[in-house]
């Protein structure tokens, strides 16, 4: 599967952005989907992530409450809406799937996702 995100851009703080990320290929409703985050010098951290139906989302502390992930297999897209966003939420953002999910940490866990966007830039000026 191939994945394209687009979305990003430049916003001041407190405001809110609506991430893309459209899938090709067959079978999108059978890949767990999660977003994830990479700011300069560091490590690739886990944002969100959402099952294959939809049914149960998974979220990082330091956006809880302000971002919410969601899908459309019928459109084989998955959104990340981002409100409330802090400088601190400046980074490139990449989705990220994967077909069967063993275990629920493998959601949280960048390695085991299998296929990755290029991902988009997210900036957030004070």
């Amino acid at each position: 599967v191939q994945l394209v995100e687009s979305g990003g851009g430049l916003v001041q703080a407190g405001g809110s952005l609506r991430l893309s990320c459209a899938a090709s290929g067959r079978n999108f409703s059978t890949y767990a989907m999660g977003w994830f985050r990479q700011a300069p010098g560091k490590e690739r951290d886990f944002v969100t992530a959402i099952r294959r139906n939809g049914g149960t989302t998974y979220y990082a502390d330091s956006v809880k409450g302000r971002f919410t992930i969601s899908r459309d297999n019928a459109k084989n897209t998955v959104y990340l809406q981002m409100n409330s966003l802090k400088p601190e939420d400046t980074a490139v953002y990449y989705c990220a799937a994967r077909g069967t999910v063993i275990s629920t940490t493998y959601y949280y866990e960048p390695e085991k996702y299998a296929y990755w966007g290029q991902g988009t830039q997210v900036t957030v000026s004070s």
